[in-house]
C-alpha cells in the first residue's frame, strides 16, 4: 500500500478543505453532503455522540450558527491507498484558551470523499 500518494492526498486535502470552510460558515448542504450517507458512520463530538448519518444531519439541523470560526493548527492528512485517508488537526477558538481537537476518517465512495467517521474534543 501507498502512503500519501500525490494526487490523493491532494484530493483529500480539497475535500477536507471545503468541509472546514463549510464548517465555519454553516454551510449545512456541504457537511451533509460530506459525511457518508449511512447507518454506520458516526461522529463524537464535544457534547455529543452521534451514531448515523441520519443523527449527523439532526444536530447539523439543530446546532447554533454563531461562534463557528476557528483558526486550524498542525493539520495531519495521510491517505493509504487511494480509498482511505485520515485528517488530524488542532483548532483554536477566538476567546479560548482550549485547544480543540478533531479527527476524520476519510473513504472514497462512489459520489466522492466522504468522512465515515469524527470526533470532535477539547483537551482540559
Amino acid at each position: 500500500m501507498e502512503v500519501n500518494i500525490p494526487d490523493v492526498l491532494a484530493e483529500v486535502t480539497e475535500a477536507f478543505e471545503r468541509y472546514e470552510k463549510a464548517l465555519t460558515t454553516n454551510d449545512v448542504a456541504v457537511l451533509d453532503e460530506l459525511f457518508w450517507d449511512s447507518p454506520h458512520t458516526l461522529r463524537y463530538g464535544a457534547t455529543e455522540n452521534l451514531y448515523g448519518a441520519d443523527a449527523i444531519r439532526a444536530f447539523r439541523a439543530a446546532r447554533p450558527s454563531a461562534g463557528l470560526e476557528r483558526t486550524l493548527g498542525r493539520t495531519v492528512i495521510t491517505t493509504y491507498g487511494r480509498a482511505f485517508a485520515t485528517a488530524n488537526t488542532e483548532f483554536h477558538r477566538a476567546g479560548s484558551d482550549r485547544i480543540g481537537r478533531q479527527s476524520q476518517t476519510w473513504m472514497l465512495t462512489p459520489e466522492g470523499w466522504r468522512v465515515v467517521a469524527a470526533h470532535v474534543s477539547l483537551m482540559v
